[in-house]
């Protein structure tokens, strides 16, 4: 099952480049089934630019998570800090395959009436 995430262009760059290999969340989706991530790009980009497979997701109190993923953050400390401030569990979700789409692709692709999620949207086959 796929999982439609909102992620500021410069954090899905270094998704799609290689450079982050965790993806930081307040929340994570409740389904254990999602596979696949697919990017959308907020704007001023506002496009979908690629997906990836999801390796794993980690999940634990804010210290915990960055000792386990700062050195592929993407993020600095001081950024993961105020993202997770007052916060006492933090989730990373791990990504593993990325698959950059040649042309990014509008959100309407995936269907009428879809709009960029807050948090995360569930996609259907």
């Amino acid at each position: 099952m796929k999982v439609l995430l909102s992620i500021k262009p410069e954090y899905a760059e270094k998704i799609l480049n290689g450079s982050k290999k965790f993806e930081f969340r307040k929340g994570i989706f409740k389904n254990e089934k999602i596979t696949t991530v697919v990017i959308y790009a907020t704007m001023p980009v506002g496009k979908i630019v690629g997906e990836f497979q999801v390796d794993s997701v980690l999940t634990g109190s804010p210290d915990d998570v960055w000792a386990k993923t700062k050195r592929f953050a993407g993020i600095t400390k001081e950024f993961f800090d105020m993202y997770y401030e007052g916060r006492e569990k933090a989730f990373a979700i791990k990504i593993g395959t990325v698959d950059k789409f040649e042309a990014p692709l509008p959100l309407s692709t995936l269907g009428s009436g879809i709009t960029p999620p807050q948090s995360y949207r569930y996609l259907s086959a």
